[in-house]
């Protein structure tokens, strides 16, 4: 039987002394020579983001990754398949060489549970990553309804921020409706502020109000307020009220204001739906049903009570001044 073994010994024996220096030499550079390629090409498959688009089907996904939030973001970091899926995808592409990159089919390529190591754990490698641990969108969305983090961000390939009114894709007719506010950002409206996201009154205020108001939201820096914020022509525009810390009425706008059906609320409602034992008071009746009167010809919105001053500008454009407590008893 042929030992190699006994084979090499014997070739090594006839040998020349200097051939037995430099051979072995050359089976060593051969072998660390060769673990070194293959630890280089190793390095460059496995941490380059170059290596991506060797395959040219990656250029436009390397192209807006290029201009991303993660170019500083190494591929595999976000993108990790096992030894079964990378030599599923070599097959595919020297067997069917295709031109174009295959559907999803609805798989998710980023699980949140990726995204989360840097956006609500922290990675030192990014520490200036966004965190939403404090998000109430995120605590909604990702672990209250389960939406993948890659269904919003990332829709696009590589675009990570949202587009303004990218939630009208899962909030079907939830359009905006009022002169100016057509074209608002989601986000201009609802807020991280409040628990069920939906606008709380200073967020309102932040158009409707004065300058005070601004610079107290946007210090929180929100992601609200850090992303979307309105233009400065439509604050302009916005009707500016006030609300005095005393008003009677401290609940949101949104309990008479309705922006994806009516942004203007029908007077007539104030009746029906809160106020329907208020014609048993005092006056009430014979103002509103005698006389055919509005709430508001007398309760200016967002203030609500009739003071003193009022009263005497108000009652008196129909009859002589009277106080507002005998009105009301």
């Amino acid at each position: 039987m042929f030992n190699p073994l006994k084979w090499f010994r014997a070739i090594h024996k006839q040998m020349p002394a200097f051939g037995k220096i430099i051979i072995p030499s050359l089976v060593l550079i051969i072998i660390f020579g060769g673990g070194y390629m293959s630890f280089r090409f190793y390095d460059f498959t496995e941490n380059n983001p170059k290596f991506c688009v060797s395959c040219h089907l990656m250029q436009p996904a390397f192209t807006a990754w290029e201009q991303s939030e993660h170019k500083n973001v190494n591929c595999h970091d976000c993108h990790k398949l096992g030894i079964v899926d990378k030599n599923k995808l070599l097959v595919s592409f020297v067997l069917h060489r295709p031109k174009s990159v295959p559907e999803r089919h609805g798989k998710v390529i980023v699980p949140w549970k990726l995204c989360i190591t840097c956006h609500w754990e922290k990675d030192e490698r990014y520490p200036s990553a966004p965190t939403v641990s404090h998000s109430r969108y995120h605590a909604k969305h990702v672990f209250m309804e389960q939406v993948e983090c890659s269904k919003c961000h990332g829709y696009r390939t590589h675009q990570f921020t949202l587009e303004e009114r990218y939630c009208i894709t899962c909030h079907k007719n939830r359009e905006v409706h009022g002169v100016g506010m057509e074209k608002l950002a989601c986000l201009n409206c609802h807020t991280d502020r409040t628990v069920d996201l939906k606008p709380g009154s200073r967020k309102c205020l932040y158009c409707h109000g004065n300058e005070s108001v601004r610079k107290e939201l946007s210090t929180d820096n929100t992601i609200d307020v850090k992303h979307f914020l309105p233009a400065q022509q439509v604050i302009d525009k916005a009707t500016k009220i006030n609300v005095p810390p005393d008003a009677p009425m401290q609940f949101y706008c949104y309990e008479c204001h309705k922006p994806h059906t009516k942004v203007r609320p029908d007077w007539g409602d104030c009746l029906i739906r809160c106020h329907g034992d208020q014609l048993r008071v005092g006056k009430h009746e014979m103002h509103v049903k005698t006389m055919g009167m509005k709430c508001t010809e007398c309760h200016k919105p967002h203030a609500w009570r009739v003071s003193e001053a009022q009263a005497k500008k108000i009652c008196t454009k129909c009859h002589e001044y009277r106080s507002p407590n005998r009105f009301i008893n």
